[in-house]
């Protein structure tokens, strides 16, 4: 591997993890079967199994001292208690700490079959050439049982807040609430209806309020997709009464044909942008096909959008931006709870003081 121009990476995520190959195509036929060996033959060699472990267990302590880390993950265990998406792919210090080789690598047999398996490429390379490598590849792998990747929706039923004391430089919190399901008619219209609160959140927030420097809200897509509003602020109990009444003004007002339409060019523009690469392409077309169980969503994306209308934007927003899950890390004096909770949205202070 490193006599040529290749790169085998592994990675977890929430609902799958990646094992994937990027070379140049006069370093194919090296690299190919280099890659196809380390799944089909791992060697979990003690050594460097030890000091991968050390890497990972690195990895999780440097995310638990990081308090945007913190808060998010705080957010998931709270909003998905006993449910997958409460789980760390990376796991904790504990558990790492307490694994083998041994037992590593027979998990790895358990979970590597092809019926958990999709298989991408993207390259300037003759498709006999392809397919005669992956039949030959997957000869060598167990059938393993049916298997389907479990679906979720998220939609709490009444505003919850789970406060915990830490020693932050300001206080931060995490709103979860819901979002909808891959292939339904409302998924990509609250993609853009999310961007575009995005946009208005941080106006809002940040630039009328001067309440943080990094205020955010974002869809998290996957097979449990749900919404999330953050912020790091000196003034929780402002911060909360701004972002509810923004909800309200875009449940009563909606959005803007002019946002919609900026939204669709920025969405769009970003997306082929990052499509540049081959693998950006790959992932695309893998993402789609796990999650959405439709690989052709990657390429015919462009028209799915462009068929959202602001009817369909602001109706998804309203139906899915309901009930909050909110967290909080921070100093408790700071925060008043009931303005988490109660049904009422909370009038916003007068002053404005900057942060």
């Amino acid at each position: 591997m490193d006599q040529i121009s290749a790169q085998v990476n592994g990675d977890t995520r929430m609902d799958f993890a990646t094992f994937s190959l990027n070379c140049i195509k006069g370093d194919f036929e090296t690299a190919w079967p280099l890659y196809t060996d380390a799944m089909i033959s791992p060697r979990f060699d003690a050594k460097e199994f030890s000091r991968i472990k050390q890497d990972a267990i690195n990895i999780i302590r440097a995310g638990e001292s990081n308090p945007d880390n913190a808060v998010n993950k705080m957010a998931r265990q709270t909003a998905f208690a006993g449910k997958n998406y409460a789980k760390e792919p990376q796991n904790t210090v504990e558990t790492v700490t307490k694994l083998t080789p041994e037992e590593t690598k027979k998990y790895w047999q358990s979970i590597f079959t092809k019926s958990k398996m999709v298989i991408v490429v993207v390259g300037d390379v003759d498709k006999s050439i392809i397919e005669n490598k992956i039949k030959e590849f997957l000869s060598k792998v167990p059938a393993g049982s049916p298997f389907k990747l479990k679906e979720e929706s998220y939609s709490p039923s009444a505003n919850t807040f789970s406060p915990k004391e830490r020693e932050n430089a300001t206080n931060y919190i995490q709103g979860i609430t819901g979002a909808p399901l891959p292939g339904t008619p409302d998924y990509n219209a609250f993609v853009l209806a999310m961007r575009i609160f995005s946009t208005r959140h941080f106006i809002e927030v940040r630039s009328k309020n001067g309440l943080s420097y990094a205020p955010g809200s974002w869809f998290s897509q996957g097979k449990t997709p749900y919404a999330n509003f953050f912020v790091t602020t000196t003034q929780p109990d402002k911060y909360i009464a701004v972002a509810r009444n923004l909800i309200d003004e875009v449940k009563k007002d909606g959005f803007t044909e002019g946002e919609l339409k900026n939204e669709k060019t920025g969405y769009l523009t970003g997306l082929y942008y990052r499509q540049e690469t081959n693998e950006e392409q790959a992932a695309a077309l893998a993402t789609n096909e796990v999650v959405h169980n439709n690989w052709k969503r990657a390429i015919e994306i462009k028209d799915e959008i462009n068929k959202v209308t602001l009817q369909d934007a602001n109706n998804a927003f309203k139906k899915y931006i309901t009930n909050i899950t909110w967290v909080y890390q921070g100093d408790p004096k700071k925060v008043n709870s009931k303005l988490y909770v109660q049904k009422e949205t909370p009038p916003i202070p007068a002053d404005k003081k900057a942060f």
